[in-house]
């Protein structure tokens, strides 16, 4: 019995780590190089805190909404209605990433950009401090890449400018023009960014996303970020879920979350 005990916590751990050694024809990555390294200088500079215009994405709600389905314009139209009466349906309520596109498109939250060889990293503050990948390292998409919230994202240099082909979307995450209006993607999602500055502290993300589930035609809008250097604006932890729990002392008297109660996912207060 220990021995199969033994084999099993053996073989969870080489799941969880993939194992010691690259099984024979796995590709490899390879350590990046001191000339890689420092050709990271030679970027354009994307460092400090971005976050975005909100009133641009308010305003491009109106001035450019994508041109839906009949059948999504006809949804989208009675969850504007809805919003408009006081009942917004608030599709990110769940604590779910916002995944893509909606992160670049209606996020209210800062995030900032990590330079490595061969990836450009996005980092977050919302979703549980929010990470996405985009290769740089000249590789191509995967033949069947397993769909994620924020997708397989491919990436180039075209001068200053960063052009990121994404695909491999779950069919969940939404395209929204605003926190309570949008439609899941349902699993045709194709979405092109040219992500570039436009003065030192403006940076535009030009999106085209087709999804002819959803979609009439491409959809192409832009977003916009403006960059913060002051300590004070230095992205803090992000933790959807932790207002769900009150800080409590199990029986051992350690710290722990304890769940609070809820109503309609709604938190009832505590009694006084």
């Amino acid at each position: 019995m220990k021995g199969a005990i033994r084999t099993s916590l053996l073989a969870t751990a080489v799941l969880l780590t993939g194992g010691s050694a690259l099984a024979a024809g796995d590709p490899a990555d390879r350590p990046p190089t001191a000339q890689e390294w420092s050709a990271l200088a030679s970027l354009p500079d994307w460092s400090g805190v971005w976050t975005p215009d909100i009133e641009d994405q308010f305003a491009k709600a109106h001035t450019n909404a994508p041109a839906w389905t009949p059948k999504v314009d006809a949804e989208m139209k009675a969850m504007a209605a809805d919003e408009k009466a006081g009942n917004p349906h608030g599709i990110f309520l769940n604590c779910l990433p916002e995944g893509m596109p909606s992160w670049m498109l209606v996020s209210h939250n800062a995030l900032e950009f990590l330079f490595t060889p061969g990836r450009v990293t996005l980092l977050g503050e919302s979703d549980g401090s929010r990470l996405r990948r985009i290769y740089t390292d000249g590789r191509t998409h995967s033949p069947d890449p397993d769909p994620s919230f924020h997708g397989e994202s491919i990436g180039h240099w075209e001068g200053d400018t960063l052009v990121v082909d994404t695909i491999a979307v779950l069919p969940e995450t939404y395209i929204a023009t605003g926190e309570g209006l949008g439609v899941p993607n349902d699993g045709a999602l194709h979405v092109v960014e040219r992500i570039h500055l436009t003065a030192p502290d403006t940076l535009h993300d030009d999106l085209e996303i087709t999804d002819p589930k959803v979609l009439a035609a491409p959809w192409r809008t832009t977003r916009i970020y403006y960059r913060h250097r002051g300590r004070k604006n230095e992205i803090v932890e992000g933790v959807c879920l932790q207002g769900s729990f009150n800080e409590a002392v199990d029986p051992q008297g350690h710290a722990m979350f304890a769940p609070v109660a809820q109503d309609n996912g709604n938190v009832v207060p505590s009694p006084k």
